[in-house]
């Protein structure tokens, strides 16, 4: 008969042994944990003096420089070492491509290890190595047998996060020159969706990559990384689970994640909530598994398998609070943060002659600068951080610029390592021809319009002959008009012709901009040309509307007022004088600005064109202030089009209605 002991905390501690014996994973010397008793509140204490100790020890081993203000330690870097790929998965890139670094911006192995080295000195303990695709990377296995030689600094793990296309063949030797832990990236157990969402074949090589690496006596892990979108994979769950019933083998299920280009909708998030729910329902049995310090997995365990599966919750749930993780791109930037689009060179410091100590304060500098969480999903910021392919989290991809489509990762060029204002070094280019031409609008009221335009006078006065039932009141109130007209006149006259005043004053600005502009570069001009003109646009009411009485140019007058939600310079029609206009629809009037300038000079000249075209449409509305200073708007101020220099032409598609 089985007796029940007495439930009270003394009969419970005398099932505790009086001390335990443990092993510490940080130092591999064995420690005594005091008896707390199996109580809940005892257990908690054992835990937190348990991470207490460990943190103890780790932290004499980290580097100020890799701490930041949240006392966060970095001991995990991830390096890229290439921007290439071999697949072209559909959620790591935009849809139109990526241009990629130069060769000569990419570090060098020398540079990689330098770095490296660096950080396992400071207390990096385990480098990942991503891309792009890695194994494109020539001598990747060289690179880690060189990385392998950090162990004697305390590297304890040197990872690798691949697509697995390339790797079978290589893997032996990668494992033999020092490779511990192994990620591979399938989204999909279905051939042909494979081809669907990486636009190439391969997904036989990928599982064979993915026995070998399973059957590898040399690797501490191996993983499998499933980025989950709904309605495409995520009815595939429960099968990659299946997996890691014979295999010792740990699926992870990644949250879909927004990065530029790749479109990402929270529709097409599934929560790991929703997924794990979805788990239980066909192994009711799964529990809670032990989870790494500072993993970023949440892991479960079906009794009776092999291996394991979890979930990485960046955007449901997400684990801020212990990251420890630096990130090296390819082209030697260094973030502190998957989601900040913030970086700061080391490769230019290294490259400039800088020393190990000023590179350790640059690190010091940007890890301080970490902040404690990244944005929210929404709030994530997909338009200055660069694409996943061009920072290094997976199976990343890449594809040749076309035209002048692509574009670089958009950075703040005139910012230093440091984040201070900075001049852009441009002593080691060539001149060379440069044009830009740049256009802007201010919304006019007809008043003003008329001033500019001269369609005022005697003329404008009614005759007395007008038959209209109410023709006095009109013309007594179209004579006030006519004086209000005059009076305006004689105001714009005192400061001379309102379009040659402000052609002058853009050209002067244009030469000028160096002193408007702190960290703009001053160029000797070759020619400067400024036009003025005033603009009538009259919107269409129906398919039997006249056509515009303006060219398309024009026509971008009406729809700047409609994007402004501006009804300025539209004349309303309210009498029958107007019923022309009121059958037509309302008529815009504006003034557009174009400056084009030309130089011979090491930097483009689009700053130059853009405050010619600034200040010559607020010359215009200083002109006709008197008379419609609380109407006008100015807007519209775009690059139209530039030639020359390294970035190549670019012509702005005019707009239509």
């Amino acid at each position: 008969m089985l007796r029940h002991a007495a439930a009270s905390p003394r009969a419970s501690c005398k099932r505790v042994p009086r001390c335990n014996l443990r092993t510490s994973a940080i130092s591999g010397h064995a420690e005594v944990l005091p008896d707390l008793g199996a109580s809940e509140s005892s257990l908690r204490d054992r835990v937190k003096h348990r991470i207490s100790s460990i943190d103890a020890e780790r932290g004499a081993a980290v580097s100020p420089f890799l701490v930041d203000t949240f006392n966060r330690r970095h001991n995990y870097l991830r390096i890229s070492l290439t921007e290439r790929c071999n697949l072209r998965c559909f959620y790591c890139m935009p849809s139109e491509g990526v241009e990629l670094s130069p060769p000569d911006h990419i570090l060098s192995d020398d540079e990689v290890i330098r770095l490296a080295t660096l950080f396992v000195k400071s207390g990096v303990t385990k480098i990942r190595l991503t891309g792009g695709e890695p194994m494109v990377r020539k001598g990747i296995v060289d690179i880690v047998g060189r990385l392998h030689q950090l162990r004697k600094y305390g590297l304890q793990s040197i990872g690798m996060t691949t697509n697995g296309i390339a790797l079978h063949r290589k893997l032996p030797a990668l494992v033999e020159n020092g490779l511990t832990h192994l990620n591979i990236s399938l989204d999909t157990l279905d051939p042909f969706k494979f081809e669907i969402m990486t636009r190439r074949m391969g997904h036989d090589a990928v599982l064979r990559s993915l026995q070998t690496a399973l059957a590898s006596r040399g690797l501490q892990s191996v993983k499998l990384n499933v980025v989950v979108v709904k309605g495409l994979n995520d009815h595939e769950v429960p099968d990659f689970v299946e997996m890691t019933k014979e295999s010792p083998l740990s699926v992870r299920f990644i949250e879909f994640m927004p990065f530029t280009g790749n479109k990402w909708d929270r529709a097409k998030m599934v929560p790991s909530a929703d997924l794990l729910a979805r788990i239980r329902e066909r192994y009711p049995a799964v529990r809670k598994g032990s989870d790494e310090l500072n993993d970023t997995a949440r892991s479960y365990i079906i009794p009776g398998h092999a291996g394991s599966f979890g979930f990485i919750s960046s955007m449901s749930d997400h684990f801020c609070g212990s990251c420890n993780r630096l990130r090296l791109t390819a082209d030697g930037q260094i973030k502190v943060c998957l989601f900040d689009a913030k970086e700061i060179s080391l490769r230019d410091q290294m490259r400039g002659g800088a020393s190990d100590d000023v590179l350790l304060s640059t690190i010091g500098r940007a890890v301080k600068g970490k902040k404690e969480k990244h944005a929210g999903m929404e709030d994530i910021d997909v338009v200055t951080n660069r694409p996943m392919i061009l920072i290094g989290v997976r199976c990343f991809t890449t594809t040749a610029a076309t035209g002048n489509t692509a574009s670089r990762t958009p950075r703040l060029t005139h910012l230093d390592e440091s984040g201070r204002a900075s001049m852009v070094d441009v002593a080691h280019k060539a001149p060379t021809s440069r044009v830009a031409t740049a256009e802007g609008r201010i919304i006019i009221p007809k008043i003003a319009y008329d001033l500019v335009t001269g369609d005022y006078g005697p003329e404008s006065t009614p005759p007395d002959g007008d038959p209209h039932p109410n023709a006095g009141a009109r013309r007594d109130a179209e004579t006030e008009e006519a004086a209000s007209l005059r009076k305006a006149r004689e105001k714009a006259k005192r400061k001379g012709d309102v379009l040659t005043v402000a052609q002058l004053a853009a050209i002067m600005a244009s030469k000028r901009t160096a002193d408007l502009i702190p960290l703009c570069h001053p160029l000797p001009l070759m020619h400067v040309a400024v036009t003025l003109h005033p603009e009538v646009h009259r919107a269409h009411l129906g398919a039997d509307a006249p056509r515009a009485v303006s060219d398309a140019s024009t026509a971008a007058a009406q729809g700047f007022a409609h994007a402004s939600r501006s009804d300025i310079g539209l004349r309303n029609p309210d009498t029958d004088a107007d019923a022309d206009a009121a059958r037509h629809g309302p008529v815009t009037y504006s003034i557009v600005c174009r400056a084009t300038v030309s130089c011979e000079g090491k930097t483009g000249v689009e700053m130059e064109a853009l405050t010619a075209v600034s200040v010559g449409l607020l010359t215009v509305w200083d002109m006709l202030k008197a008379v419609a200073g609380r109407e006008m708007v100015i807007g519209g101020i775009v690059v139209t089009g530039k030639a020359g220099g390294a970035s190549g032409d670019f012509v702005r598609p005019r707009s239509r209605v």
